[in-house]
């Protein structure tokens, strides 16, 4: 593979770095089905990337553009971080759920603002599929992200939905429907540990995103261009409690370097996006996208962290 051209971010410098292009080709192959990523040191219009035009599915990636959105509602007066938001057991979604396993009982509010931050930190669904209504549902996402100029990302559906489409349910996926359907179709218990390639869910347009796109997003939050600048300190003081994905972006990472960063996985898929601190205090965003996947969990952070090691070394010593 080589890398690929810079037709999707024609304000960047184009970098023809292909010996980093076949490095990052050499060490992923053994590990992951495919890998995508662009990565751009703030400050700088020089990106790095390799297949950053190539769609993949987001996964949990896709609640950073859910929040952009929301925050947006926020600063329009719409709606307060701090109001109050009743979630009933009803609505509980499968999958990463700290609220569902925590919270069993009827009478939960959580404000604005505690949804946001479990959303981010722990990739609650529960809370992702509140953030995505009260942000004016997936249309709404992909509309603000059309605004901002992102157009090879796009939102389509909240967890429930999208769970109930790869597990192949006839209704949403809450909790208590997928402990049903996986009492009557156990065979399905291994997509929620092991998380096959699943070529159909790939082949699906929706909730996709290129390495391109997801990286002009985090350039425009960094900037302040996509969100204030106390909803993108708000954010990205979110992202650096995340608590999920310790082996990606980080896996390889000097000790202690600080990463703000967003986590995504799904069948076949894992992601990881977010800014590093480089030792100088300068700081690089990255989006990196894996699928076709039928290695080990492990290989797969494995990959993810390696081309983030790759890219902090490139930009350490440029």
């Amino acid at each position: 593979m080589l890398l690929l051209p810079w037709l999707a971010m024609p304000a960047a410098a184009k970098d023809q770095a292909d010996p980093l292009a076949a490095q990052v080709e050499a060490i992923t192959a053994p590990l992951v089905g495919r890998v995508g990523f662009a990565a751009q040191l703030i400050g700088s219009d020089k990106i790095i990337a390799y297949n950053g035009d190539m769609t993949f599915p987001m996964a949990s990636t896709y609640k950073v553009p859910a929040a952009v959105t929301l925050l947006k509602r926020v600063e329009a007066g719409e709606v307060k971080l701090d109001d109050m938001v009743e979630l009933h057991l009803d609505d509980m979604v499968a999958g990463d759920n700290v609220i569902a396993e925590n919270f069993v009982h009827p009478g939960l509010q959580l404000s604005v603002a505690n949804l946001i931050e479990p959303m981010i930190t722990m990739s609650d669904n529960t809370a992702a599929d509140f953030v995505i209504s009260l942000a004016g549902g997936p249309k709404a996402i992909t509309d603000a992200m059309r605004k901002l100029g992102i157009k090879d990302m796009r939102i389509d559906r909240n967890i429930k939905d999208l769970f109930r489409d790869v597990l192949g349910m006839d209704s949403p996926a809450t909790v208590a429907a997928v402990e049903e359907f996986m009492q009557s179709n156990p065979e399905m218990v291994t997509q929620l540990v092991t998380f096959p390639k699943n070529p159909k869910y790939e082949a699906d347009p929706r909730d996709q995103s290129t390495p391109f796109a997801m990286l002009d997003l985090l350039m425009k939050i960094d900037s302040a261009t996509a969100i204030s600048e106390d909803s993108r300190d708000f954010l990205i003081a979110s992202m650096s409690r995340t608590r999920t994905g310790a082996g990606r972006i980080k896996g390889l990472l000097p000790r202690g370097t600080p990463v703000a960063h967003k986590t995504g996985t799904g069948t076949g898929v894992t992601n990881d996006v977010g800014y590093v601190t480089l030792p100088d205090g300068r700081r690089f965003a990255i989006a990196i996208f894996t699928a076709s996947s039928d290695t080990p969990l492990a290989d797969r952070d494995r990959a993810v962290a390696e081309v983030a090691r790759t890219l902090y070394d490139y930009f350490a010593t440029n």
